[in-house]
């Protein structure tokens, strides 16, 4: 399974979306980087994406975007392919 990390914080009510859309998906392993409580991860988190909100979540090495990203990936059926890629 892809290695799954998620830029988060711990009032974000769309990351406890995100993470439980994902171990619904089976991900047992999900790495999370508070932004709160490491700022300069914020700023990592803005050169890698672009963005500015969290969640940001990357399955491998493919940057999927935020909570409406994901699920939107999953509804078109390339969440589970793209977390089964080694």
């Amino acid at each position: 399974m892809s290695k799954v990390v998620m830029y988060s914080t711990g009032v974000c009510p769309y990351c406890v979306m995100a993470e439980r859309l994902l171990t619904a998906r089976g991900v047992t392993a999900l790495e999370k980087i508070r932004i709160d409580l490491e700022p300069a991860q914020r700023e990592t988190m803005i050169q890698k994406t672009g963005r500015r909100t969290v969640p940001q979540i990357y399955i491998g090495d493919t940057h999927v975007g935020g909570y409406d990203d994901l699920a939107a990936l999953d509804r078109a059926g390339g969440l589970l392919p793209l977390l089964a890629a080694e």
